[in-house]
């Protein structure tokens, strides 16, 4: 009987644990676009080892009136960073001139800016525990 009694506390310890995970909504809004020609992507990214190299989820969308707005929806809490960039062209990738410097508009979180490359995970992060709205301006 304590073996069945220990059991079914436990059962009911995980259910509570596994609700107390809060999923949140993270809404992007990019602006500052020259024109509406091409698409906006924009990156996610949940640590610094992956930042710039591989999203966490990615969204991409039309611009309108100069303007995009993307919706994360159903992300687990915590820390996260973003990046972004105007795709003129539309052919999914920030494109770069010859000394490999972006020739496409591009931004990160937090206004974010690298000196001599890309901003650093450290500077454009941040932290969402509620339904949260950010702004990014190309």
């Amino acid at each position: 009987m304590t073996k069945i009694i220990t059991i079914i506390t436990l059962f009911i310890c995980s259910l509570m644990s596994a609700q107390s995970v809060q999923n949140v909504k993270l809404t992007v809004a990019v602006s500052g676009l020259k024109s509406d020609t091409g698409i906006v992507k924009v990156g996610l990214y949940n640590s610094d080892g992956t930042f710039l190299k591989t999203t966490y989820r990615s969204l991409s969308s039309e611009i309108k009136n100069n303007k995009v707005v993307v919706t994360f929806d159903n992300l687990p809490a915590g820390e996260y960073a973003i990046s972004t960039y105007h795709d003129e062209n539309n052919n999914g990738k920030l494109d770069r001139n010859a000394m490999g410097v972006p020739s496409e508009a591009y931004a990160a979180s937090n206004n974010a800016k690298g000196f001599m490359g890309p901003p650093a995970y450290k500077d454009a992060k941040f932290v969402v525990d509620k339904d949260s709205k950010i702004e990014i301006i190309l």
